[in-house]
């Protein structure tokens, strides 16, 4: 979240990010912050100011009592209690104002970088570069969900029987396809420098809240009512907070850390053409890549960042685009992303396959994660995350653009974690 700091003496510059953003009612928001920072501070110094009163008073009563003056010292006494109440209650205020200040703070995004365009949707984002191998397919083309029962990779209609519809059962060569992506997107995180983990998939109301996925306005996430916890939609979410309440070394920085895991997502409100087969899915796998670094060196950590998971889709030879996403298109948490997106030639359509993006201090400052300077100063982290990559939509292109009269043909990268060079 941003820091009330920022917010109290750049205010001007935050209403204009806000707007950027999109983000409803920006100045009568902060505001209200500023309103109830002003209630606390101006609690805060009535309240130093008992206590400093108290304390001489406190001194008062023994000189008192020493001197035998035991009635003019119950005086005192009643004077002190009293203070003591006015203390309490502006000790009272204070919490409430804080609590109100941090509840206002969780529902205002990060700001944007200068260099976000300005947009309110995807259609004002900016195409930075195009690459990949173009793909001319055969006559009569399928898309991937009709390749998928031709080939008998992947079953819809019995994840729908199992557990309704956008759980998928992946079968024979269509598990396989799954795995091999999987260890390959893996093997080359570490090959990165990437430390690989294998968090929970299920996380608390800290956790969610420390990421930035709480609140959860829309309904997003799947929710286990009886233990107050969450399935994960990205692995983000658990390995984001290993830093939780933590000072790192400098020394230290940046962290590199992978994850496969699953991932969950309601899709409320999904409907329509653009949801068919694995075009958008309430459970799917996907890797992951986190890194943890200082403000100096982050954005040279979101360009490698970026080249990575570029350069996984050059492997895959698959046709792609980068976006520079506008303010309105933006997550809530990032200041600054970038989305893969790969052509599917059968659906005549660009499907997201990755966003990386940079949150500059914004998780950090929810996080507590904070690393010591050289000269023993204590800094909040930049934190940075992107999928590298989540595989349904890569499943897709694969599948529709590597369609020949013999069968769907395996890129090289894959061949030997797959174990076989076309599906037939």
């Amino acid at each position: 979240m941003l820091t009330l700091k920022v917010i109290a003496q750049d205010t001007e510059k935050v209403i204009k990010g806000l707007e950027k953003k999109h983000f409803k009612n920006a100045k009568e928001v902060v505001d209200k912050v500023l309103a109830h920072d002003k209630e606390r501070r101006a609690a805060q110094s009535e309240l130093d100011n008992i206590l400093a009163q108290n304390k001489q008073l406190a001194a008062q009563i023994g000189k008192l009592m020493k001197e035998k003056n035991v009635e003019e010292a119950e005086k005192v006494k009643a004077q002190v209690a009293a203070l003591k109440e006015t203390a309490k209650e502006l000790q009272e205020k204070m919490d409430t104002a804080a609590a109100d200040i941090q509840q206002l703070l969780y529902t205002i995004p990060n700001l944007p970088y200068d260099e976000v365009p300005e947009g309110a949707t995807a259609e004002d984002n900016v195409v930075e570069k195009t690459g990949g191998t173009e793909t001319v397919l055969p006559e009569n083309a399928l898309p991937h969900w009709e390749l998928a029962k031709k080939y008998d990779l992947i079953d819809f209609d019995l994840g729908v029987k199992i557990t309704g519809a956008g759980f998928p059962v992946y079968k024979g060569k269509g598990a396989q396809l799954q795995r091999a992506l999987i260890n390959f997107f893996l093997d080359e995180a570490r090959k990165a420098g990437y430390v690989e983990i294998m968090p929970p998939t299920v996380v608390n109301a800290a956790s969610g809240y420390g990421t930035g996925q709480l609140p959860d306005k829309e309904g997003q996430m799947y929710h286990c009512d009886l233990d107050d916890l969450y399935l994960i939609p990205t692995a983000e979410v658990p390995v984001t907070n290993i830093y939780r309440d933590v000072i790192l070394d400098e020394k230290q920085l940046p962290i590199k850390n992978c994850a496969y895991t699953q991932c969950f997502r309601r899709e409320a409100g999904s409907y329509g053409k653009d949801v068919r087969g694995l075009n958008r899915l309430h459970e799917f796998s996907k890797v992951e890549i986190v890194r943890i670094d200082t403000p100096e060196h982050s954005k040279e950590s979101h360009k490698e960042m970026l080249e990575h998971v570029e350069g996984l889709l050059q492997k895959l030879e698959l046709p792609y685009r980068i976006l520079r996403l506008c303010g309105g298109d933006m997550s809530f948490t990032a200041a600054l992303c970038f989305d893969f997106e790969v052509y599917s030639e059968a659906q005549q359509r660009w499907l997201e396959v990755s966003s990386v993006s940079n949150f500059d201090n914004y998780q950090a400052n929810r996080l507590k994660c904070r690393y010591r300077t050289a000269d023993k100063k204590t800094e909040l982290c930049h934190t940075l995350n992107g999928s590298a990559l989540a595989l349904p939509r890569i499943v897709a292109a694969l599948l529709e653009n590597n369609q020949t009269p013999e069968g769907i043909r395996i890129p090289k990268a894959l061949v030997p974690y797959c174990g076989f060079e076309i599906i037939d």
